[in-house]
């Protein structure tokens, strides 16, 4: 447990935080999850579609330092891939 005012105050904010960022964790995470799941029915027009709807939060969340850009960039490359792929 915190021995300070300002360790009381840095736990209050790292809860905050940390809140945050699994809600947008989540966000980018249900979206892939629409995509992979669009590119599954073999419907590319839906899966294009779910894929610009989920790839700005990916953006976003690296932009912010919440996941690598690295890895934005391979989820971003691996699931257009998917999706050229489809027939």
């Amino acid at each position: 447990m915190a021995n300070s005012k300002s360790a009381e105050k840095a736990a209050r904010k790292a809860a905050k935080q940390r809140n945050r960022n699994m809600a947008l964790r989540s966000r980018v995470r249900s979206g892939m999850r629409k995509v992979v799941a669009a590119i599954g029915t073999g419907d590319k027009t839906a899966a294009t579609a779910a894929y610009r709807e989920a790839m700005p939060a990916v953006d976003a969340l690296a932009g912010k330092g919440k996941i690598h850009r690295n890895k934005a960039a391979r989820h971003k490359s691996r699931l257009a891939a998917r999706i050229k792929n489809l027939k």
